[in-house]
């Protein structure tokens, strides 16, 4: 009787043991931080204002700033002349800029 019990415990132990190799190990996830460039904001509101100046025939000086906004892969400088003419200047990702529109 003493061999059976400790057929049955040593077979329980190596069920055990086998049991726990055969689950899968559950590991943590993070969600991916999104890396953002080292963008000058100054330096893209400048090329902004000298961009807007140029097109509506001003001085940088009488271009004003509005809003500055941060999308997912790109920015947006939202700005007005003296004369209320409103425009939006777009730039990439690495801050390079891509376009001058009217709003």
């Amino acid at each position: 009787m003493p061999k059976i019990k400790k057929c049955r415990g040593a077979l329980a132990l190596a069920a055990l043991l086998l049991s726990a190799c055969s689950s899968p190990e559950q590991q943590t996830q993070y969600a991916q931080v999104a890396q953002h460039p080292a963008i000058q904001g100054e330096t893209m509101i400048e090329t902004c204002k000298l961009e807007a100046a140029h097109r509506y025939n001003t001085q940088s000086r009488r271009i004003s700033v509005v809003d500055f906004k941060q999308y997912q892969g790109s920015y947006e400088i939202l700005g007005s002349t003296t004369r209320r003419e409103a425009f939006t200047c777009s730039f990439d990702e690495s801050g390079q800029f891509l376009h001058l529109s009217s709003t």
